[in-house]
């Protein structure tokens, strides 16, 4: 299979206007409206992240693997206006708690609430460019915070509107790498880079397929026999955050495991923290698996299986097999379960709810299954019935969750690299 190689240019992190102002309005709820009210004036830009799902490749990128993914039309909005005395000032919608630094003066130490992806962004960015103008804000996300990568798309619609008002300009690969410092250096959740790379390279109607290991991606196009299919984001009504899950010791479980299987093979190895099941051939994993430890066998046997998932989808994809695809984003979903060892009992009993609905062609766990959602690749015609059914047999075991549980039928979209653009520019080529 032959990878398209992608030379990132240098964009300009301009607000959103043009066609991109037009584009997020659409789905603006009430930031500019809640921002009036606290500043008495109009915002002078909006910045816009979308959410993503990755229906097969799922808890890869950790390990340098393969991942397919699809950015949603809803995400984060920022409404803002620049401050020039440098003090970053920002309300969420979603949460209580008010930020407020200086640009010059973030804390060197999480501070343990929803604003430290800010204070981790913002560090990320001074190291690389002087800060001098600050911002004024209000953040809204337009569907319940959890396995949609919220905290990247905040993190990257902050960046957005900081590097906005500084006149900073990013290019996308850049912006991916700040996403990831503040997560793994100041949050302090091991992700990979999954999440910023769908929110920045997905385009609409295409599959994301990316190698993170040398960041090779290809969007690949569905042929015109491809049946019609929307994305669905089932909420279980439990929100989550992956500070303090078991998220960062299922990354250190396959770096353990990768570790001791070169050891086992004679090959060489360096730093725990920079070794990789990539670096591991699938066959020294089959001769050595019987002495690894239960946990970490069946950590490293998703993350083999799962790449193996990911070359068959992609291909599925290609051909227009929705079949295929969805049969193998359930598998994911069932090795989660199974050798991942992740889900709550909502996640599981939504799982197993979508396994049998008419209609949906596929799905499991968005994110890493600590709580949060459900996505599903489905059929328009089935939208109503889905939602019904779905609905009605997961409060029927959940009845408490009445009111919280939720569903959200989705479309794809463009990732943030296409709206980051000036105004009448296009894509790069290599993206076409």
């Amino acid at each position: 299979m032959t990878l398209c190689y992608s030379v990132a240019g240098v964009l300009p992190f301009a607000a959103v206007s043009g066609v991109g102002l037009v584009k997020a309005k659409k789905s603006i709820m009430h930031c500019e409206e809640r921002f009036a009210e606290i500043y008495h004036s109009e915002p002078e830009g909006v910045a816009f992240c979308p959410y993503r799902v990755c229906p097969v490749g799922a808890h890869s990128d950790t390990q340098h693997g393969r991942i397919t993914g699809l950015a949603l039309d809803k995400g984060i909005h920022l409404a803002y206006r620049p401050k020039r005395n440098g003090v970053i000032e920002l309300a969420s919608l979603n949460f209580d708690k008010r930020a407020q630094f200086h640009v010059a003066g973030v804390p060197r130490e999480r501070q343990s609430d929803w604003a430290d992806y800010l204070r981790g962004a913002t560090l990320a960015l001074a190291e690389r460019w002087p800060l001098t103008m600050g911002l004024a804000g209000v953040i809204e996300g337009s569907l319940p915070v959890g396995g949609l990568s919220s905290s990247s798309a905040v993190i990257i619609a902050f960046l957005k509107a900081l590097c906005t008002v500084n006149g900073i300009r990013l290019d996308e690969q850049e912006l991916v790498a700040m996403c990831m410092d503040a997560e793994n250096n100041y949050v302090g959740v091991s992700s990979g880079k999954l999440d910023p790379s769908c929110e920045t390279f997905c385009r609409k109607d295409r599959l994301l397929y990316l190698d993170t290991l040398d960041d090779t991606r290809e969007l690949v196009s569905a042929p015109a026999n491809m049946p019609p299919w929307r994305i669905a984001v089932f909420f279980s009504g439990l929100e989550r955050s992956l500070v303090g899950t078991a998220f960062n010791m299922r990354v250190d479980e396959c770096r353990s495991a990768a570790y001791a299987l070169l050891a086992y093979a004679g090959l060489p190895y360096g730093k725990f923290r920079e070794t990789h099941l990539r670096d591991v051939p699938r066959e020294v994993f089959e001769q050595y698996r019987g002495r690894l430890p239960e946990n970490w066998r069946k950590r490293a046997l998703h993350w083999y299986d799962e790449q193996e998932r990911v070359l068959q989808s992609v291909e599925a994809w290609r051909q227009g097999d929705l079949v295929k695809y969805g049969r193998l984003s359930f598998e994911s979903g069932k090795s989660s379960i199974e050798n991942w060892q992740t889900g709550s009992p909502e996640l599981k009993e939504l799982y197993s709810i979508m396994t049998h609905v008419d209609g949906i062609y596929g799905g499991r766990f968005s994110g890493a299954g600590f709580r949060g959602c459900c996505m599903a690749l489905y059929h328009p015609d089935y939208e109503e019935s889905i939602r019904e059914q779905v609905t009605r047999e997961y409060l029927a075991v959940f009845p408490a969750l009445k009111g919280k549980f939720s569903v959200h039928c989705c479309a794809s979209a463009d990732g943030i690299g296409a709206w980051s653009l000036s105004s009448g520019s296009s894509p790069s080529s290599s993206q076409q």
